[in-house]
Order: structure tokens, then C-alpha cells, then sequence
């Protein structure tokens, strides 16, 4: 089969015989150009970028809040219809499907909680967003998933001339209402530059490199955080058992050394038995189990990471999966014979 310019040239030739010399007739240039290279996408704006939103529960619902008071035309879906109702109070359209969102949006979002539900939403091939996803769309998955899975979702996007970044978040359920999530990034770089409009609404954007590695960086965030929880809970029963007032004893500490986010984020309310969850230990038990999973097939042994997930196994044992993951205290507390 013939090339597609030496196809071009023999038509230019026809159409002017007498400029052999010529490749191509305006109009044909034209075409050869505009296939060659393709024009940059339009900035992000809400005049011309519709959303959608695919899981609506603690971390999402505030997240698309931020995105409608921008004034971005938002279409959710979740599993529980409940869940959409605070964001179709504030002007969202709800989709019955992910492929129905998808096919009314030009960016669909994702965080959802397994795996299993990133696959099924994103890729199933009747009900999935890529299914509906119109040529040149893109594929936000924040959820924390497998670095693997992100791979596999971006080579789909790609052969069907869409974009996929995962995007995976840190910060819990008060930096999603505050709008200052750490966003950890994989994938096109240019496509994140340009997501960066919608972004910015939510937190700060963190480019880690590409396909997947938005996805290693949040597992190495959460292995960061496990031993951080772990040492935490640890000082708290101490400083309990030592017959400090641990109030006091979390005060003092905050400005010094054993300063941390988690005790900025969870201090005050364990001293309150708040286990109301920013973040459900069955996630963080999902998390730390992909963490183990990928360290297994580095050769990598994290003892510390281990016992974290083991103590937060034993919370899920004891039916304590949907609470917050400050309810770690539990666990050390039952451990030692300690009331609280």
C-alpha cells in the first residue's frame, strides 16, 4: 500500500501539473498539516470544560463542592443515590451510570474505594467512563489504587484517544473541605498542566512522573503515615499510663520535634473519642495491604509498615473497619489493658 504523502503528492500533481516541483495544493498542505499535527487543546475553563464525578462520599462530596462554586458544570455519579443529594441541592446533574457521566463530560473524576471499583467504574466495557468518554477526554482517578491498574487504564485511554492521570490524594476529609489536598500526579505531564485549572481547587498538584507514579508516591505517603499513626498512639497511651494530662502533653509536643500532621489532624480528637471517619481503616487496611503487596514484588522488607498493618487489621476484626483512622488507639489500648 502506498504512503499517505506519496498519495498527497500524486494528487497535488494532478491538480497542478505544472509546479512538479510544488508537493502539495494549499488545501492539501492544509490536510497533511492538521493531521501531522494536531492543535492544542483549549485551557480549562468552566465556560468550556463540562466535569464529571464518579463517587460522592466523604472526600469526594467536598471536592465537588469546590468545583461547582467555580462555577464547572458537574455531573455525578455513586452507588448510594443519598450521597449525590447535598451536590444536586448546590446545581449537580446526576448520571445513572459512569458511562452516562462520562458521555456528558470532557474530565471525569474518580475516587471511589478499591481497586475492584476503579476497574469496574473506569473500565467496564458496557457501564465504564472510558466506554462514553468522547475522543480527546480524560480519566482522574484519585482513588488509591494499584500502580499496575493506573498503567492499564492510561494504555486504554490512549487507544481510544483519550488521557488518563492518576491522581491520588493526601490530607484527609479537612484538607478535602479546606481545598489543600496534596495531589500526587502520574502521567502526561502536559495533561496535568493543563487539569491544573481544576486542581488548584482542591489542593496543590505534586507531578511524580508518569502512568503509576502518582500511585507509588501515595503508597510511599502512606507508609510514611503508618509508623507516624503507630508512634503517636504509642505516646498518647504513655504519657496516659506516666499519669500526665495527655491534653497538656499533646500541646507541648506539637511545636517541637514530635510535631506532625496526623497530630495536627487527630490529636484533639482521639483525646475526645472522635472516630468519625476523615479517612475508614478498611481503606487504610486496603492501602497498607497494596503497600506490603508492592514491596513484596521490590524485595523490599518495611517492618514498621508491617506491624501498622496488623495493628489496624485488628481494628477491622473488631468490626471497627468504617471508623476513622485515629481509632488505631483502640487497638493499642486493648493491647495494654488501658482505659480510657
Amino acid at each position: 500500500m502506498r504512503s499517505l504523502p506519496f498519495l498527497l503528492r500524486s494528487l497535488a500533481r494532478y491538480y497542478n501539473p505544472t509546479q512538479s516541483q510544488t508537493p502539495f495544493a494549499p488545501h492539501l498542505t492544509f490536510l497533511h498539516r492538521s493531521m501531522a499535527a494536531p492543535a492544542a487543546a483549549e485551557p480549562i475553563t468552566p465556560a468550556n470544560t463540562r466535569v464529571g464525578w464518579i463517587g460522592t462520599g466523604v472526600m469526594g462530596r467536598s471536592m465537588c463542592a469546590h468545583l461547582i462554586n467555580a462555577g464547572y458544570t458537574l455531573t455525578v455519579f455513586n452507588r448510594t443515590l443519598s450521597k449525590t443529594q447535598p451536590l444536586l441541592d448546590m446545581g449537580a446533574h446526576l448520571a445513572q451510570t459512569p458511562h452516562d457521566l462520562a458521555a456528558q463530560s470532557d474530565v471525569v473524576f474518580s475516587i471511589v474505594g478499591y481497586p475492584s471499583d476503579v476497574r469496574q467504574v473506569l473500565l467496564d466495557p458496557s457501564s465504564g467512563a472510558l466506554s462514553g468518554l468522547r475522543p480527546g477526554g480524560v480519566l482522574v482517578d484519585m482513588t488509591t489504587s494499584e500502580p499496575s491498574l493506573a498503567v492499564e487504564i492510561c494504555a486504554a485511554a490512549e487507544s481510544k484517544n483519550c488521557s488518563s492521570i492518576d491522581a491520588p490524594v493526601s490530607g484527609g476529609d479537612r484538607g478535602a473541605k479546606n481545598g489543600t489536598l496534596a495531589i500526587f500526579a502520574g502521567g502526561g505531564e502536559a495533561v496535568v498542566r493543563r487539569l491544573n485549572p481544576l486542581f488548584t481547587l482542591m489542593g496543590n498538584v505534586n507531578y511524580m512522573g508518569p502512568s503509576g507514579k502518582g500511585q507509588f508516591a501515595k503508597l510511599a505517603n502512606q507508609i510514611t503515615i503508618a509508623s507516624t499513626m503507630v508512634g503517636l498512639v504509642e505516646g498518647i497511651i504513655y504519657a496516659h499510663k506516666a499519669g500526665l494530662n495527655v491534653a497538656s502533653f499533646l500541646d507541648a509536643i506539637s511545636t517541637g520535634a514530635a510535631g506532625s500532621k496526623s497530630l495536627d489532624l487527630y490529636g484533639n480528637r482521639i483525646l475526645k473519642r472522635d472516630f468519625e471517619p476523615g479517612f475508614f481503616v478498611n481503606h487504610f487496611v486496603k492501602d497498607l495491604g497494596i503497600c506490603l503487596k508492592e514491596c513484596q514484588n521490590m524485595g523490599l522488607a518495611l517492618p514498621g509498615l508491617a506491624l501498622a498493618q496488623q495493628l489496624y487489621l485488628s481494628l477491622k476484626a473488631h468490626g471497627e473497619g468504617n471508623l476513622g483512622t485515629q481509632a488505631l488507639i483502640l487497638a493499642l489500648e486493648r493491647l495494654n489493658n488501658v482505659k480510657p
